[in-house]
């Protein structure tokens, strides 16, 4: 017992792990492909079909081979996700063209609370006090390290509400689907990716001309943005895989929580690989936000721990109540016809 519980928390650890690191990565590689002081790739849907098509390949050749199972999902949930998921996508790309940079940080931030609450409406699921006073601590230290100015529109503010209602209905469904249909992660996002790629791949490019005014038949491709492109949708299949492993091994909200441990080691990077400035104030920030996911950590072990105890209350009672009506059932046994081995009434 005390093996498996080690063995969890090693499968745990790596998982956060790999998604912590191959999200990392894909953000300094994308930087540097996409921006103009790289190799000015200015199409981010198109890329993401690029990760899904990957995704996708590698998930075949899995499945080829034998080292996954392939589980039935009816093809209506998978289109259906692969709506919301792309949708999230979409909405993320748009929102963060149309508002300011600090108002996009705002609207990500908002996805915690939201899945909170999604989670609640759709599951009936509760949370502790220690838990939302340390999801409020985590959004304040991301808060004070990322936001800066915050300016408003309607268009960017109806795009921001899509973004954050579609990214916090697809990261549960992740957990809902795996649980329904007892699928791992890695089957499920088998399935959803070609759908994925495909419809990005194909509405790709018109989204990205309406985001930068730029075909992306008429970029010049060279050796390094090639490999970078490459790089992304290597590490986009470590990142993938383990945002679904995240969600089903643990939850939504908690993905959402521990997932901005994220956005502390882009800043520190940024800082150290690319220069940028690192304030008083981001420092801050960041000793707040790591401080709440440490209280959120122990605030879930402690929920978990509180619900254990409380199941084991019940199993005894149920065991009591067992027990007393065996021993009456001893002490007043039922009178028989011998003859004919029935109760009598």
């Amino acid at each position: 017992m005390e093996s498996e519980k080690k063995s969890s928390a090693v499968s745990d650890v790596g998982a956060w792990a790999m998604n912590v690191v191959s999200s990392v990565g894909i953000i300094m590689a994308n930087k540097q492909l996409m921006s103009s002081s790289g190799y000015g790739f200015s199409f981010a849907t198109t890329l993401t079909g690029f990760h899904f098509a990957v995704t996708a390949l590698v998930g075949l050749v899995s499945n080829a081979a034998g080292y996954s199972a392939s589980k039935y999902v009816p093809m209506w949930e998978l289109l259906w996700f692969s709506i919301v998921a792309n949708m999230s996508i979409t909405g993320m790309n748009l929102s963060l063209m149309l508002n300011s940079v600090g108002f996009y940080q705002i609207s990500k931030l908002s996805m915690i609370p939201v899945v909170c609450v999604m989670e609640w409406i759709l599951h009936s699921k509760h949370y502790s006090r220690e838990v939302k006073m340390a999801v409020m601590v985590v959004v304040i230290g991301v808060g004070v390290c990322t936001v800066t100015d915050v300016k408003v529109n309607a268009k960017g503010f109806i795009c921001a509400c899509v973004a954050v209602l579609s990214t916090s209905l697809q990261q549960i469904s992740i957990g809902s689907l795996q649980k329904k249909y007892s699928i791992g992660s890695f089957e499920l996002l088998s399935k959803t990716a070609p759908i994925q790629a495909v419809s990005l791949l194909v509405f790709g490019p018109f989204v990205d001309y309406f985001l930068n005014g730029n075909a992306i038949t008429d970029y010049k491709m060279s050796y390094g943005a090639l490999f970078f492109i490459l790089l992304s949708c290597s590490l986009a299949v470590f990142c993938n895989m383990s945002q679904y492993l995240c969600i089903g091994r643990f939850s939504a909200t908690s993905f959402q929580v521990l997932g901005h441990m994220k956005t502390v080691c882009v800043l520190i990077l940024g800082w150290v690989l690319f220069d940028s400035a690192l304030t008083l104030k981001n420092i801050m920030g960041m000793i707040i936000a790591v401080l709440g996911m440490v209280v959120y950590s122990w605030a879930v072990e402690l929920e978990k721990q509180s619900n254990a105890k409380a199941a084991l209350n019940v199993k005894n009672s149920l065991t009591e109540e067992e027990i007393r009506l065996l021993k009456e059932g001893v002490e007043n046994p039922p009178a028989k016809d011998v003859e004919l081995g029935e109760s009598k009434v």
